[in-house]
């Protein structure tokens, strides 16, 4: 037999007799030291085969569950000038970096689904040598001390609390390199450290219990991920932007503003990329970060000056999925950089709001995508509503999109028209001493929209076009009563000429209206 055969005949031959051991609650080891120098020598000598390594683990892992305490975590049985927490934050290094990520050798910052395969049971391998540890560190926990009482185990839990959190979240979303049971095992790891740490939430655990508590460890869980979201490394691993965006929305007002320094230049920089999916991610984590820090922070160095233009350039492409969170993410920055007007008569001076909606309408205007068509929409009547009665600049562009949209089906669910029906009733509340001189050409295209959803009995389910019909006819409601009663004067030449009864249903309605 091959010498290299027999070593690891013997090697296995004593993980065996040590997992015997460990069952019955002895350990092969006397110290801290011993105990650290005995796992790392384990985790060295694993073999390439990932079955292997993962027995190895388990060994850890029983070791963890069954060990005794005094020799696993006393301080007294630590070698002289040992440190005990950095012996403990090295060994959970070591178990982690099996689990570690392949890296991208490209700028694309992304590896090929098969390259992860093996790490979801590699993950959850660590997830349970790491968890046995978390128990044993839990609040309340005591280690007997060889002499005197016995000494709390929470310093401990706290000083590795960072550590486990990052890995945890790293193995907690839908990704390529997790799977259900390896997200479950990470979601499991992630509240022992939680409850590990005497707190309740993940945002606990990060903030701490108070504004002033020092406990959370949000700033140990920055520190770790900076070196990995520098410009040259946060597309290496795949992980790291993920990490940090789940982390930042964990952390809420009035913590956030503390780290505002560590936190926005890296949102910053994955919003900039040029994958979609790297442009909405730092997006997210930027309105996070306008929704959770005060405006006075936000203006500070012109920050607030640098996220616009770079939220505004953001207006310039197609892709639906960018453009639903870029909207939102402005019209909460626009709060914070434009001041409200002093009274109700005093003019307002075009601002940035004009200018964002100016842009928005030209691009509605030539837009022929329908899934753009709904994201546009639905924000638009959002700004109307912010800008009050300073949408009067913009009807004459805002009409030709309202009509436009009117014309065009989106079945089945119609959102486009729905939505372009709430925008054109929030700008007769908000803009109604204009609408007289566009009466006749709003009245034409609602009547046609409900000539035409009366018609159409097959794209659109019975609810969506009774929803349509309803929304229409309070549209033409608001305009007649804003003009007076004109919009009965030119409907009095449509009922002999319309032959629809849910047509002629709606035209009673404004008809009878008061």
């Amino acid at each position: 037999m091959p010498l290299s055969d027999s070593f690891q005949d013997l090697q296995i031959m004593e993980k065996d007799t040590v997992r015997h051991d460990l069952g019955n609650g002895q350990l092969p080891v006397n110290s801290v030291r011993e105990v650290h120098d005995w796992v790392q020598g384990l985790l060295r000598d694993t073999p390439s085969s990932v079955e292997q390594g993962l027995n190895t683990l388990k060994t850890v892992q029983q070791l963890f569950e069954n060990g005794d305490s005094h020799s696993l975590f006393s301080e007294c049985c630590a070698n002289e000038g040992t440190n005990m927490g950095k012996s403990y934050l090295e060994l959970v290094n070591s178990v982690t970096q099996f689990a570690a990520l392949p890296l991208c050798g490209t700028d694309s910052g992304d590896l090929p689904d098969r390259d992860y395969a093996t790490v979801p049971d590699k993950a959850r391998a660590v997830c349970g040598v790491l968890l046995a540890l978390s128990r044993r560190l839990g609040v309340g926990r005591e280690t007997p001390l060889c002499h005197g009482p016995a000494a709390s185990t929470s310093p401990l839990a706290h000083k590795l609390a960072p550590s486990l959190f990052v890995f945890a979240v790293t193995h907690l979303q839908p990704q390529p390199w997790t799977s259900d049971s390896s997200r479950a095992a990470a979601n499991e790891l992630l509240n022992a450290v939680v409850q590990g740490a005497g707190m309740v939430s993940s945002t606990q655990l990060l903030c701490g219990k108070t504004e002033n508590d020092d406990a959370g460890v949000i700033g140990p869980v920055l520190e770790m991920l900076k070196p990995e979201l520098t410009k040259d490394n946060w597309k290496r691993n795949q992980a790291s932007k993920h990490i940090f965006a789940w982390t930042l929305t964990q952390v809420v007002r009035p913590w956030l503003a503390e780290f505002l320094d560590r936190v926005f230049p890296p949102s910053l920089l994955i919003s900039d990329d040029y994958r979609t999916d790297n442009k909405v991610l730092g997006v997210h984590c930027l309105h996070h970060i306008i929704l959770n820090v005060p405006a006075a922070d936000l203006r500070q160095y012109n920050r607030a000056q640098v996220l616009y233009h770079a939220m505004f350039n953001h207006l310039y492409v197609s892709e639906a999925e960018l453009i639903e969170v870029v909207l939102p993410c402005l019209l909460d920055l626009l709060f914070v950089l434009e001041k409200p007007p002093k009274s109700v008569g005093t003019p307002r001076k075009s601002n940035r709001y004009d200018e964002v909606l100016r842009l928005i309408l030209t691009h509605m205007e030539m837009e022929h995508k329908l899934a753009l068509r709904r994201v546009y929409v639905q924000n638009v009547a959002l700004f109307i509503e912010r800008m009050g009665i300073v949408i009067a600049r913009h009807l004459k562009r805002l009409e030709r999109v309202i009509v436009g949209y009117l014309e065009v089906s989106d079945a089945p669910g119609e959102q486009a028209r729905l939505g372009i029906l709430d925008v054109l009733e929030k700008t007769i509340q908000h803009a109604w001493p204009r609408m007289e001189c566009r009466l006749t050409t709003l009245v034409r295209a609602l009547l046609r929209l409900l000539v035409d959803v009366s018609a159409d009995h097959t794209s659109s389910p019975s609810g969506v076009r009774e929803e349509l019909l309803s929304r229409a006819t309070r549209c033409l409601l608001l305009l007649d009563h804003c003009t007076q009663g004109k919009v009965k004067v030119l409907l009095k030449g449509v009922d002999s000429s319309c032959a629809d009864s849910a047509v002629l249903e709606c035209l009673q309605k404004v008809a009878d209206a008061s």
